[in-house]
């Protein structure tokens, strides 16, 4: 998010996320209805790009392969390698980002006051 000023949905969905397991998700995965989204990316914005219906923005992550339904090779790496996961639900989509221990990929950034 390029502002420091969050906006409602923004805040919505960023409590909306949390840490889950591959195991929890494998059920969704086997729906069809995981959208993996790169790390470099981050996760509640996407989200809301998604919420929002923001056509070029998510068309653009789509075509670049920074947002895309999860593979099943990578699904297989996650059961093998258990990583830190996050989701958050975009219905019909659940938005899944790997983490490292501690990142929190670009939300560290964001002011709450209002």
């Amino acid at each position: 998010m390029d502002s420091t000023q969050a906006s409602a949905l923004y805040l919505q969905l960023l409590g909306e996320t949390a840490r889950i397991s591959w195991s929890e998700l494998e059920p969704l995965f086997a729906r069809g209805i995981l959208l993996r989204v790169a790390g470099a990316l981050d996760l509640v914005s996407v989200a809301e790009a998604v919420a929002l219906d923001a056509k070029q923005e998510v068309a653009a992550w789509l075509a670049s392969g920074m947002l895309e339904r999860l593979q099943s090779d990578e699904a297989a790496g996650y059961v093998a390698r258990d990583p830190e996961l996050w989701a958050v639900v975009v219905s019909p989509w659940v938005l899944v980002q790997e983490r490292g221990a501690g990142s929190a990929a670009g939300m560290e950034n964001v002011n709450v006051s209002q």
